[in-house]
C-alpha cells in the first residue's frame, strides 16, 4: 500500500509538470508561429471552411466524407470537457480563463489546419481503398524514414490513451455517475458487486453502454463515422439550443458577463499587487483547458481527417480547422457565459455541479428538467468520445502492428471489456496515467508540424493560387 501511495503521488507530480507551462507554451507558440506564417488563415478563410464542412468534394479518394471525418474527430473532442472542463477552468482561474480559452482556440485553429493538411498529404491508401494516416505517417513520410521511431512513440501513446483512460474508463464512469446521480442520488437501490455496493441505475447504465459501444465499434470506421455524423450534430444542436435559451432569457446580463471576463483576464479586478498573479492563473487554467477540450496540437484529429474523401490536403485542413471553432468558440463559450452570468463559479461548487447550478438558475424550467437536460448532454458527449477514441486507438495500433487485422480485432474486444468495467473503476491512477499519455502524444506531433511548416505554407499558397486561377 505504501508503494502504491508513493506511485500515485509521483504520477500526480509528473502529470502536473507535464501539463504545466512548458507543454502549454509549446502548443501555443506553435499555433502563433503557424498563424503568422499562414497570414491569419483562420480569419480569412473561416467562411470557406464552414462551407466545405457540408459540401463534399466530388471524386475524392478516401473512406468517408469530409463531414463524416469531421464528425468522427468532433466525437472525440466534444466531450465532458465542454461542460466540466469549462467549469473547472472558471472556478480555478476566474471568468478571465474564458478569454485565454478563446485565445488558445484562435491559435489552435491554425494548428488544427496544419494537422488536417498533413494528414491527407502523407496518408496511405491501399488497393481496397483502406486509408491510414495521421501524425505517425506525416512523421515517417514527411520527415523521413530516420524519424519513424518518433511516429511509433506517438502511435504507442495514442493507443494507450484510447484503451487506458480518456476513451474508456473516464467516459463510461462519467456516464454511469451522471445517470446514477440523477435517478438514484441517495443510493436507495443498490446491488453488491466486486465487494462494493453500486446503484442499480449505474449497473444498468454500464451494461447498456457496453452493448451500444460493442454494436458500433465492431463495425469499424464506417459504422463509427455513420453514427458520429448523426449523433454529433444532434447532441451539439441540443446543447446549443438550451444554451441560446439561457442567453435569451438573460440577454441583458451578457454585456456584463463579457466585461467581467475581460477585466478578470488581465487582473483589472484584483486588489493592489495581486493583479499579475490573478492574470497568470486565469491564463494558465484557460489555455490548458482550451487545449484539453479542442485537442489542437495533440495529434488526434488528423487520424480521422486522413480518412476523408478528398484529393486536396488544404481543403481538408480547412474542414479540420472548423472542429476547434465549433468545440471552443461556440460550445465552450456558451457554457462559460452561462456560468459567469449565473455566478455559479464562485459559490463553492465544483465540476459538473457548477454548470448544473447555472442551468437551474438561468432557465425557466423546474430544476429537475434542467438537470435532466444536462445529464442527457453529458451522456451523449461522453458516448461519442468513446467511439472517437476507439477509432484513434485502432489506427495507432494498426500502424504499430503493420496492419494486423487480428491485433485490431483484439483491441476492439479489449476496448469493450474496458467499457464494461469502467463504471466500477475507483483507482485514481488510471485517470492520471491517461492524462499523462495524452500530454506525451503532443510532443512528437508538434515537432513534426514545426519541421514540416514549410510544406504547409507551400501547399496552402499553391492551393489558393490554383483556386484563384480557376475563377
Amino acid at each position: 500500500m505504501e508503494f502504491l501511495s508513493g506511485f500515485n503521488k509521483w504520477l500526480t507530480w509528473f502529470d502536473d509538470k507535464l501539463w504545466g507551462l512548458p507543454l502549454i507554451i509549446f502548443i501555443l507558440v506553435t499555433g502563433i508561429y503557424l498563424t503568422v506564417r499562414l497570414g491569419l488563415l483562420q480569419i480569412r478563410h473561416l467562411p470557406k471552411a464552414l462551407k466545405f464542412m457540408f459540401k463534399n468534394e466530388e471524386g475524392g479518394t478516401g473512406e468517408v466524407s469530409s463531414f463524416a471525418a469531421l464528425c468522427t474527430a468532433l466525437s472525440a473532442t466534444i466531450g465532458t470537457g465542454n461542460i466540466v472542463g469549462v467549469a473547472t477552468a472558471i472556478t480555478q482561474g476566474g471568468p478571465g480563463a474564458m478569454f485565454w480559452m478563446w485565445l488558445a482556440a484562435f491559435f489552435g485553429m491554425a494548428t488544427k489546419y496544419a494537422e488536417g493538411l498533413l494528414a491527407v498529404k502523407y496518408r496511405t491508401v491501399d488497393e481496397s481503398g483502406h486509408v491510414l494516416g495521421g501524425p505517425f505517417y506525416y512523421i515517417e513520410r514527411g520527415m523521413g524514414k530516420n524519424w519513424k521511431w518518433l511516429g511509433c512513440i506517438f502511435a504507442f501513446f495514442g493507443m494507450c490513451v484510447g484503451l487506458f483512460g480518456i476513451g474508456t474508463f473516464t467516459q463510461v464512469n462519467g456516464i454511469a455517475n451522471a445517470v446514477g446521480n440523477f435517478f438514484d442520488p441517495n443510493m436507495a437501490h443498490t446491488i453488491s458487486l466486486f465487494g462494493n455496493d453500486y446503484s442499480i441505475a449505474i449497473v444498468i447504465t454500464g451494461v447498456i453502454i457496453t452493448i451500444l459501444v460493442a454494436l458500433v465499434v465492431l463495425g469499424g470506421l464506417k459504422r463509427i463515422a455513420s453514427v458520429s455524423q448523426v449523433v454529433v450534430p444532434f447532441m451539439a444542436v441540443i446543447y446549443i439550443i438550451f444554451g441560446l435559451l439561457f442567453l435569451g432569457f438573460n440577454v441583458t446580463k451578457i454585456p456584463g458577463a463579457f466585461a467581467e471576463i475581460f477585466q478578470s483576464a488581465f487582473g483589472f479586478k484584483a486588489i493592489s499587487g495581486g493583479a499579475m498573479g490573478t492574470m497568470i492563473i486565469a491564463m494558465q487554467k484557460g489555455i490548458a483547458r482550451g487545449i484539453f477540450s479542442n485537442e489542437a496540437g495533440l495529434g488526434s484529429a488528423p487520424i480521422a481527417a486522413a480518412a476523408a474523401q478528398t484529393n486536396e490536403p488544404v481543403r481538408q485542413g480547412l474542414v479540420t480547422m472548423t472542429g476547434t471553432f465549433i468545440d471552443t468558440i461556440v460550445i465552450c463559450t456558451m457554457t462559460g457565459l452561462c456560468i459567469v452570468i449565473s455566478g455559479s463559479w464562485n459559490i463553492g461548487l465544483e465540476g459538473v455541479a457548477v454548470t448544473t447550478h447555472a442551468f437551474q438558475s438561468g432557465l425557466p424550467f423546474p430544476a429537475v428538467v434542467s438537470s435532466f437536460i444536462l445529464m442527457i448532454c453529458l451522456v451523449f458527449f461522453a458516448f461519442t468520445t468513446i467511439l472517437g477514441w476507439d477509432y484513434y486507438g485502432e489506427r495507432c495500433l494498426e500502424y504499430l502492428s503493420h496492419g494486423s487485422k487480428s491485433a485490431v480485432m483484439t483491441y476492439r474486444w479489449l476496448y469493450i471489456v474496458a467499457i464494461f468495467i469502467g463504471p466500477y473503476m475507483t483507482v485514481a491512477a488510471v485517470w492520471t496515467i491517461a492524462d499523462i499519455f495524452n500530454g506525451l502524444m503532443a510532443f512528437p506531433n508538434l515537432i513534426a508540424i514545426l519541421a514540416l511548416s514549410g510544406v504547409i505554407v507551400k501547399e496552402t499558397k499553391d492551393y489558393f493560387k490554383r483556386m484563384k486561377n480557376q475563377i
